[in-house]
């Protein structure tokens, strides 16, 4: 009985061992049931779980909708082709060759010779919108340290071109320069086919001719030649333009044969006929030493024949100063 006793105890606490941990002792098993569901998966409930659905989503939505910012599609790339560009660059060269070759055939500048012989007078420049502004540029003493300003603009309707500023003599501080105080007006070398320089012919006239309107301030009026010798880019021809002031237009005309040589701008005791079959620019500068204010406005510039001058040049020449012309 003894023995039959001890196994029926035996199985009651084998039994009471199999259950949870938590009927042993209160305490240990809340701990650890607490530590195995927060090892467990949470279970979220239907409504819930579907809000946290549609969040995910909107912020994996959100997330592709950045990534296709950043990304652009093969189809939406700029079409860039360093060799098309090329290409497209000198074909434009070339069509512009063709018309110069064409133009040339025909006659000056594409007319037939027997207009371009009979012509009396030429508008070169003329000032009728910003297009015809892009052929000149302006400089001051600004580029030697001087404070000069100056300022190019298109007039009152776009029926000329305004020249203003301000001129100052002061010279810059630079303990190498002496003198300053000028502004200036200066058109840009033509340009035909694969950038080459062209030239204005004017042969065929004898006079320059000018409508425009000054603040009584003296200008010079300079010309350069078309050469390529280095030595020979600061050389010009010069000469005077006197303004009237006030609101009246005035004609200006000035004769090829009364432009002085200069280099450097120095007039040069040696002196030389302008070639008017090799003009590249002209220009108009301002250096009169009078500090302040100063306008000048320009209706067009222009060539023509004046059949009244038959002057061929303004200057003397001795076999002393230039023996070449007396041999």
């Amino acid at each position: 009985m003894a023995l039959f006793h001890k196994v029926l105890l035996g199985t009651y606490i084998l039994r009471k061992c199999s259950k949870p941990t938590s009927a042993l002792h209160p305490f240990l098993g809340i701990r650890f049931a607490d530590y195995s569901s927060s090892l467990q998966k949470p279970v979220a409930s239907p409504g819930k779980a579907s809000s946290q659905r549609k969040t995910e989503g909107g912020l994996q939505g959100h997330h592709q909708k950045e990534v296709a910012l950043d990304i652009t599609s093969p189809e939406e790339k700029p079409d860039v082709s360093f060799d098309k560009a090329i290409r497209d660059e000198a074909m434009d060269h070339f069509r512009r060759l063709k018309d110069e070759i064409v133009n040339h055939w025909k006659g000056p500048e594409g007319r037939p010779l027997q207009e371009a012989l009979l012509e009396q007078a030429k508008v070169v420049w003329q000032f009728r919108g910003k297009e015809d502004l892009d052929k000149w540029r302006v400089t001051s003493d600004k580029t030697i340290g001087g404070r000069s300003e100056v300022f190019l603009k298109m007039g009152k309707n776009n029926q000329s071109a305004l020249l203003y500023g301000t001129l100052s003599s002061e010279a810059p501080q630079d303990g190498e320069s002496a003198r300053s105080g000028y502004c200036a007006m200066i058109s840009r070398i033509p340009r035909g086919a694969f950038e080459r320089k062209l030239s204005y012919d004017w042969s065929q006239f004898n006079t320059l001719y000018l409508r425009v309107r000054g603040d009584g301030r003296p200008w010079m009026v300079n010309i350069k030649e078309d050469t390529d010798f280095l030595q020979r880019t600061n050389q010009m021809y010069s000469y005077f333009m006197f303004t009237r002031g006030g609101p009246y237009w005035q004609e200006v005309k000035i004769p090829f044969s009364k432009f002085f040589f200069s280099n450097r701008g120095r007039i040069r005791d040696v002196q030389h006929e302008l070639l008017l079959d090799k003009i590249s620019s002209i220009g108009f500068t301002l250096a009169d030493k009078v500090d302040g204010p100063f306008f000048l406005e320009i209706d067009f510039i222009g060539v023509f024949t004046d059949p009244a001058h038959t002057e061929e040049f303004a200057y003397e020449n001795s076999p002393e100063l230039n023996p070449r012309l007396f041999k």
